[in-house]
């Protein structure tokens, strides 16, 4: 499987380059969640980090930038993906 050195911007990864695997057309994903476990009083969370574009000359490649309104929770539900909407959403077509 290809990866990709991919560097973190902010929060506890800054400054970290990793091999992030590489999806089927061959990018990083859009987000990228790293799972921290629970140690001593503080509770298990999940760091978000976003993909950006970084531009230097001519040439560009991403990066990942912390997104901590989305990491602030714990686990899965503090994520900005995991909260639904709050209506219930209307009809998806027309009514016969």
């Amino acid at each position: 499987m290809k990866s990709a050195d991919t560097e973190f911007v902010g929060g506890p990864l800054d400054g970290t380059v990793l091999p992030i695997p590489l999806g089927p057309m061959l990018g990083v994903p859009k987000k990228y969640k790293v799972p921290v476990p629970a140690q001593g009083d503080s509770p298990a969370r999940t760091l978000v980090y976003v993909r950006s574009k970084q531009v230097r000359g001519l040439s560009w490649f991403w990066r990942y930038e912390y997104d901590e309104a989305a990491s602030t929770g714990a686990g899965p539900a503090g994520s900005a993906e995991a909260t639904g909407p709050t209506e219930p959403a209307g009809p998806t077509g027309p009514v016969d």
